[in-house]
C-alpha cells in the first residue's frame, strides 16, 4: 500500500488539524497541537470546521446526536483537506468509517460531570423547584431517578449551546443550575466555575467522556504512527469497553446511556477493570443499572468483550424499552 503520509511531505509544511470552531474544540486541539509538534517535529496549523451540529438549533435529541459534530471532520479528512482531526471522544459513532484510523486517545481528563449554580449551591443545596439545564437526555434521567429517590423536588430543562451560553442562563436567573462536562471547564481554564463535582454513583459519564479521539487517514501510515505515540493504554481500553456497551445497546451518542470503565488499583498495582452502566427513561421513573469487574483488559478485543457482556446483562433487564428508538 502507498504511503499517502503528510510526514513525507516535507518538513517546512505544517500538519493541518481540522477542528470545531467552538472555544472548547479550539482549545482541546491546541493543546493536541502542541505535543503532535513536539513528537514530530512539525508545526501544526488549525483548520476550523463547521458541523451541522454546530450550526443547527434543534435539540440532539431531535436531529439525531449520532455523528453531528463529526461528520464535517471526516469528510474533510477523506478529502484531504486537513491531516487529522481531533473529536470530544463521546461524540464519535461507535462504527469506524472506512479510510479512517483512531490514532490515538490520549490520557483521559476527569469523566465526571459538574454543576454550575447559582450563588455556589451544590446539588444538595438546591432549593424546592430548581430548574436545572442539561441537553443530555443521559443527564435529565439520572438526575431525575436521583431526586426520585432522595426526596428531592427539581426540573430538569432541555437547553443546547456553548459552555457561555449554558453558564449565562444561571447568571440571568433563567436557570438554577446547570450541568457541563468536567473535562470541558478544565481545558478551558475555569474550573473554578463548578459549584459541585457530581459523583459518578449519582450521575454516571457519557461513554468515553472527558476523553479526545484523534483520527487520520488509514492510508497516512507514518503520521498514524507518531500520533501513536500520544495514546494511552489505559485510556484506550476503558473507552472501548464502554463504547462497545453502547453499540451493543444499540445506542447512539445522544441515548439515556451512560458508562464508565475505571481502574482498580490493589496497593500499587492496577489489577482489574470495573465497568458500570445505566440507562434510564428521562423522566428518572425507571433506571438500569448493572456493573462488571474482571482483569485488565490486555487488548481492546478484551476490553470489547467485557462491553458486550455488560450489554447483554443490561438487555436482559429491560434496557432496550427506556431508549426509545435505537440507533441501527
Amino acid at each position: 500500500m502507498t504511503d499517502n503520509s503528510p510526514l513525507g511531505a516535507g518538513a517546512d509544511k505544517p500538519l493541518r488539524l481540522g477542528t470545531r470552531r467552538s472555544k472548547l474544540a479550539m482549545a482541546q486541539s491546541g493543546h493536541v497541537a502542541d505535543a503532535v509538534s513536539e513528537v514530530t517535529g512539525r508545526a501544526v496549523e488549525l483548520v476550523e470546521i463547521t458541523t451541522y451540529g454546530d450550526t443547527s438549533r434543534e435539540h440532539l435529541s431531535q436531529i439525531g446526536g449520532t455523528g453531528v459534530f463529526v461528520a464535517a471532520l471526516r469528510d474533510a479528512l477523506l478529502r484531504g483537506e486537513v491531516d487529522f482531526a481531533v473529536h470530544s471522544l463521546k461524540d464519535l459513532p461507535t462504527a469506524q468509517p472506512e479510510g479512517l484510523v483512531l490514532a490515538a486517545v490520549p490520557v483521559r481528563e476527569d469523566p465526571r460531570d459538574v454543576l454550575v449554580a447559582r450563588d455556589g449551591l451544590t446539588f444538595e443545596q438546591l432549593p424546592s423547584g430548581a430548574r436545572i439545564g442539561t441537553g443530555s437526555p443521559r443527564r435529565m434521567a439520572q438526575l431525575n431517578a436521583y431526586a426520585r429517590n432522595h426526596g428531592l423536588d427539581i426540573e430538569t430543562v432541555a437547553i443546547r449551546g456553548n459552555v457561555d451560553t449554558r453558564i449565562g442562563f444561571v447568571r440571568s436567573g433563567e436557570l438554577d443550575a446547570v450541568v457541563l462536562a468536567a473535562a470541558g471547564l478544565s481545558r478551558l481554564g475555569r474550573t473554578g466555575e463548578a459549584t459541585d463535582f457530581l459523583s459518578v454513583d449519582t450521575v454516571l459519564p457519557a461513554p468515553g467522556q472527558g476523553a479526545l479521539a484523534i483520527e487520520c487517514a488509514a492510508s497516512s501510515a507514518d503520521l498514524a504512527a507518531a500520533l501513536a505515540e500520544l495514546d494511552d493504554p489505559y485510556t484506550r481500553v476503558a473507552v472501548t469497553a464502554e463504547r462497545a456497551l453502547l453499540a451493543a445497546l444499540e445506542a447512539g451518542c445522544s441515548a439515556p446511556v451512560g458508562a464508565l470503565a475505571d481502574l482498580l488499583v490493589d496497593g500499587q498495582a492496577v489489577n482489574e477493570l470495573r465497568l458500570r452502566g445505566v440507562v434510564g427513561s428521562t423522566d428518572g421513573s425507571s433506571l438500569v443499572q448493572l456493573s462488571t469487574t474482571g482483569p485488565v483488559p490486555t487488548s481492546q478485543d478484551d476490553a470489547a468483550a467485557l462491553g458486550r457482556e455488560l450489554a447483554a446483562e443490561m438487555l436482559a433487564k429491560g434496557a432496550a424499552g427506556l431508549m426509545g428508538e435505537r440507533a441501527l
